[in-house]
């Protein structure tokens, strides 16, 4: 008789749902136009291009900078290959207060972005993986943010995977209001 059991861990199953949150991200930005990424939707929501590129810079800050203590991505090895006319404003800096106008004026290299997208994905999973359980249970304190005090584990699933659902909803929205089925199922 076989009693082995198979148990998915804590990091296990936080690697398994960035991962579908990163498949449906990419899935929903796969018929993207550059016509559909620059367009400027009315009233203060952003421009589809400008919201995915906040979701990949802002996922290479978090892991990489936040996490990792490490120079992002966007900071380093992939520093002007973003597919970024400029750089988005660092949130918390003085230059976010720019940051609604970044959004109309930047421009967006699809292709490149994607890439740089591919490589942000990669370090999140390398990250993820690193962890342990016990590591997820670390106290962080995230009140600069207004988020008080978190787990590293909370603090992912805040910073990172609600982050990646909702731009992504976001993206679905700007769209469907541009007459284009958003979500690709």
């Amino acid at each position: 008789m076989n009693t082995t059991t198979s148990s998915t861990s804590a990091v296990d199953l936080l690697r398994q749902q960035v991962r579908i949150a990163h498949d449906i991200m990419d899935a929903t930005m796969a018929d993207v136009t550059p016509e559909q990424a620059h367009w400027t939707p009315p009233g203060v929501a952003n421009p589809l291009g400008a919201t995915y590129a906040h979701c990949v810079v802002s996922e290479d800050f978090v892991v990489n900078g936040m996490f990792r203590r490490q120079a992002p991505l966007a900071a380093a090895a992939w520093a002007a290959r973003t597919g970024l006319s400029e750089p988005m404003p660092a949130p918390g800096s003085p230059a976010w207060s720019d940051y609604a106008a970044w959004t109309r004026r930047v421009s967006v290299d699809l292709d490149s972005l994607r890439e740089y997208a591919r490589a942000v994905h990669a370090e999140t999973d390398a990250y993820l993986a690193s962890l342990s359980d016990a590591d997820l249970a670390h106290a962080l304190d995230l009140s600069a943010l207004g988020l008080g005090q978190q787990t590293v584990a909370s603090a992912l699933t805040l910073l990172l995977l609600n982050h990646i659902g909702t731009e992504t909803g976001e993206i679905a929205c700007l769209k469907g209001l541009q007459g284009a089925r958003g979500y690709p199922f």
